[in-house]
């Protein structure tokens, strides 16, 4: 099993898009100790969004796919969508 995520940062006012194979909770412990890398900017990342997929592959390949789409408003409707189901 893997996922992907997307965590939202209200300082930065930006998403992180990202897959794991490692629980989510754990994934996030790693984004808001000290690192350098874009999430290292701000520490106070939560986790939106949420999508469990079969394998890695296709989890890096969903990652892309929504990274792809480089539109905050697309990435918030996807987030607005799972939270009302």
């Amino acid at each position: 099993m893997a996922s992907v995520y997307i965590l939202f940062s209200e300082e930065l006012n930006k998403y992180y898009i990202g897959s794991t194979t490692v629980s989510i909770e754990d994934r996030l412990k790693k984004h808001l100790a000290d690192q350098n890398g874009f999430t290292g900017i701000a520490k106070d990342w939560k986790v939106v969004y949420t999508e469990i997929l079969p394998d890695k592959r296709q989890a890096l390949i969903r990652e892309k796919q929504i990274k792809s789409w480089k539109s905050k408003p697309m990435i918030e409707n996807l987030i607005k969508k799972t939270s009302t189901n």
